[in-house]
C-alpha cells in the first residue's frame, strides 16, 4: 500500500508547466528592466562598470610607469654615482666578462685594418709603424673607456632592477583591493569576448610561447636579459632553459584547457580543437 502511494507520488523535479521555463526567464527580465526599479539598477551597474574600468586602467598605468621611474631615477641619482666612484676610471678591471673584451679586440682589429685599407687606396697618408701605433693606442683607450661605462652601466642595472622590483612588490602588497577589481575587470574581458576569439588568442599566444618558433624568441630575450646585466651569454644553460621550460609551460597550459576551460566555456574548447586540427 505504501509502495502505491510512493509511486503516485509526482517527482517535483520532473515538474514542467504549461510553458518553457526559458521563456519564463525572459519575461522576468523584460519586467525587471521595466519596472521603476530597473532604470535606477541600469544607471548603478554602469556606474559601476565606468568606476572599476577607470580603477583597472589607473592601477595597470601604476604597476608599469612607477616601477619605470623607480628603475631610472634610483639608476642615475643614487645607483650611478656610487658605482662609478668605486670603480673610478682607472680600475684594471675594464671589463665585466669575456664577451666585451671580445668585441672590444674585434674593433680595435677592424679599426687597425680599417687604416690599412685606406692607406693601401690611398685615401689617407701613409703612416709609419709609430704612428699607426698612437692612433691604435687612441682607439683603444676611446675603446676602454666605452666599455668601462658599458660594465659600469651593467652593474647599474642589477641594483636599478632590485629597487624597481622591490617598488613593484610594495604596489602589489598594498593594493589588495585594485587586484581584486583588476580580477573582476579581466574576467569580464576574457568571458566577454566570443568563443571564436577565444580559441584565436589561445592558439596565438600559445604558438608566440611553446610554438614551433618560439625557441628563436626566448633565445633572443635570454640574451638580452644577460647583456643587460652584464652577464656572460651562456649558450649552454640558454638552449636547457629552452629545452625545459617551454614543456613546462605547454603542460600548464593544456592542464588549464582541460581542467577550466573545459568547465566554463564547451563551446570555446570544440572552436578550439576544429582551428588546432
Amino acid at each position: 500500500m505504501n509502495r502505491d502511494k510512493v509511486k503516485k507520488q509526482p517527482d517535483s523535479s520532473r515538474k514542467t508547466g504549461i510553458l518553457p521555463r526559458s521563456i519564463g526567464r525572459i519575461f522576468n527580465i523584460i519586467r525587471t528592466e521595466l519596472s521603476p526599479q530597473g532604470e535606477r539598477q541600469y544607471v548603478r551597474n554602469f556606474q559601476f562598470s565606468k568606476k572599476r574600468t577607470r580603477t583597472s586602467l589607473k592601477f595597470l598605468l601604476v604597476l608599469l610607469i612607477v616601477p619605470i621611474i623607480t628603475h631610472y631615477v634610483s639608476k642615475q641619482v643614487l645607483v650611478n654615482p656610487i658605482v662609478d666612484k668605486i670603480r673610478g676610471e682607472n680600475t684594471l678591471q675594464i671589463f665585466l666578462n669575456k664577451k666585451m673584451e671580445d668585441e672590444a679586440l674585434e674593433e680595435l682589429t677592424t679599426y687597425q685594418k680599417q687604416l690599412r685599407f685606406q692607406s693601401l687606396l690611398h685615401k689617407a697618408p701613409s703612416l709609419s709603424q709609430d704612428a699607426l701605433q698612437e692612433k691604435l693606442k687612441e682607439k683603444a683607450s676611446e675603446l676602454a673607456k666605452e666599455f668601462r661605462e658599458k660594465s659600469n652601466n651593467s652593474i647599474s642595472n642589477v641594483f636599478a632592477d632590485l629597487v624597481s622590483l622591490t617598488a613593484f612588490a610594495v604596489i602589489v602588497a598594498n593594493s589588495k583591493r585594485e587586484i581584486a577589481i583588476l580580477k573582476s575587470f579581466m574576467d569580464e574581458i576574457v568571458y566577454g569576448i566570443s568563443d571564436s576569439a577565444k580559441a584565436f588568442f589561445i592558439i596565438m599566444f600559445s604558438d608566440i610561447f611553446v610554438g614551433y618558433h618560439s625557441p628563436d624568441g626566448w633565445e633572443v630575450i635570454l640574451e638580452g636579459f644577460t647583456e643587460h646585466l652584464g652577464l656572460p651569454p651562456n649558450k649552454s644553460v640558454i638552449f636547457m632553459f629552452i629545452a625545459t621550460f617551454p614543456v613546462i609551460l605547454t603542460s600548464i597550459f593544456k592542464y588549464w584547457i582541460f581542467n577550466y576551460l573545459s568547465k566554463l566555456s564547451p563551446s570555446a574548447l570544440a572552436t578550439l580543437k576544429e582551428m588546432d586540427e
